[in-house]
């Protein structure tokens, strides 16, 4: 076993200290500057620099000394501008697995697509895929770690997958009795909670639990909820120690050094995906196989509609094959869209859904699955059928949000007992 010598300690936090003293938002467009130059620039919203839990070595490195590291990372996994992987293993942890949720360890798989095991041709470490039909660590798997580690930056949205790759995680953990260490890290969209709250006959892979559509939880919040509501099979619990994000709370705004994946490319994106993704339940494109995905709406039946056009392309690594590709689609244009007025009224947007199924000339294609491979389920994505429903009513956005009570105001008071931050 390779063990992390306490005699290095020091010299191991001072290099994870310099690495991290430029991973606070924005870092990754900082090239060239100076730590003060990057602190000032954190500091834009808030008080205080926002320091990840990655960031923090100094609190979580004597937890890894000498044990056998399990880790479950993505590229959005910094500490600085290095991945947390190889920063580690530069001070000699010992790292025996890496495990990737979707899109894969690198973060280069479209969505949906089955990334497979590997070796990491950087690190010869044995990669393993959680997405697709091997979604939880096996006990086969976990033989020779001693402590997983989870940090991995998530939206903040029940149908964006990282916060099931979670679950699968602890479910794996407390079933053969492995900690969990959780780096925690901001929810951008962690200033509001909005959506219908999932139906149970809903459960699918874009919805595991009795969530909103926003949830309004960091990663540390919603692993003490899985614990705390007994949600794990068996009620199972997870033996899980959680580095807090430093210097935040859920209001302040957190622009991403990283992107989350690879259609999430801008905080434009980021902020819009709440709402946009449940354009993936409709036959209208969302700006995969763009440059700007999940900032567009629209598609080839709505010429004359609109004046604003794209045409969805293949591009590998975010969208090979997207939906109206190679077509002109006519709609909306969200690019400049004042995402000021999301974290004013703190609510997805139906108006969007209501205005383009209107303006929609065959109705009866709109929810179509029929129609591509593309498609999603929009009753999935919502976690309810009366959207699908109220949407074809002509119902309005007052009557819809109506229906999502009294589930959201419950689950408002659960979330509660789980905040990490104020």
């Amino acid at each position: 076993m390779k063990l992390f010598p306490k005699l290095i300690y020091p010299f191991a936090l001072l290099i994870l200290a310099v690495q991290a003293c430029d991973a606070s938002p924005k870092a990754a467009k900082s090239t060239g500057s100076s730590a003060n130059e990057l602190h000032a620039d954190s500091l834009k919203n808030s008080a205080a620099e926002i320091l990840t839990g990655a960031a923090q070595t100094e609190k979580y490195l004597p937890l890894l000394n000498g044990k056998r590291v399990g880790m479950v990372v993505n590229p959005t996994s910094v500490i600085g501008k290095m991945t947390a992987v190889d920063s580690l293993i530069k001070v000699g942890v010992n790292i025996v697995k890496i495990f990737g949720p979707e899109h894969g360890f690198r973060g280069d798989a479209s969505a949906g697509i089955t990334v497979n095991d590997a070796i990491d041709e950087k690190t010869g470490i044995k990669a393993i895929s959680l997405y697709g039909k091997h979604n939880t660590p096996s006990t086969e798997d976990l033989s020779d770690i001693d402590i997983m580690v989870f940090d991995i930056q998530d939206v903040g949205v029940r149908f964006y997958t990282y916060i099931n790759t979670l679950q699968h995680v602890m479910q794996a953990c407390a079933e053969n009795n492995k900690e969990l260490l959780i780096l925690d890290r901001p929810n951008p969209n962690g200033f509001y909670v909005d959506g219908p709250v999932l139906d149970p006959r809903l459960v699918s892979g874009v919805g595991l639990k009795a969530i909103p559509i926003v949830h309004g939880l960091t990663v540390g919040e919603y692993a003490q909820m899985l614990n705390g509501e007994g949600w794990l099979d068996n009620k199972a619990q997870c033996k899980i120690s959680i580095i807090k994000v430093a210097n935040y709370t859920h209001d302040m705004p957190y622009e991403l050094p990283v992107k989350p994946s690879p259609n999430l490319n801008t905080q434009q994106s980021i902020l819009l995906y709440p709402t946009l993704c449940l354009f993936e339940g409709t036959y209208l494109s969302q700006g995969r196989g763009t440059q700007f995905p999940f900032s567009v709406l629209g598609a080839p039946a709505l010429k004359g509609k609109y004046s604003f056009s794209f045409t969805p392309q293949s591009i590998r690594g975010m969208a090979e094959t997207p939906l109206h590709q190679d077509q002109v689609c006519y709609g909306l244009d969200l690019r400049n869209y004042d995402i000021s007025n999301i974290r004013k009224d703190k609510t997805l947007n139906i108006k969007w859904m209501i205005e383009l199924y209107k303006a929609y000339p065959n109705k009866a294609d709109f929810f179509n699955m029929k129609l591509s491979k593309q498609m999603g389920s929009i009753d999935k994505l919502a976690g309810v059928y009366s959207l699908k429903e109220q949407i074809i009513a002509g119902k309005s956005e007052k009557e819809i949000r109506a229906s999502w009570e009294p589930g959201l105001s419950r689950y408002k008071e659960i979330r509660k007992k789980y905040l990490l931050y104020p």
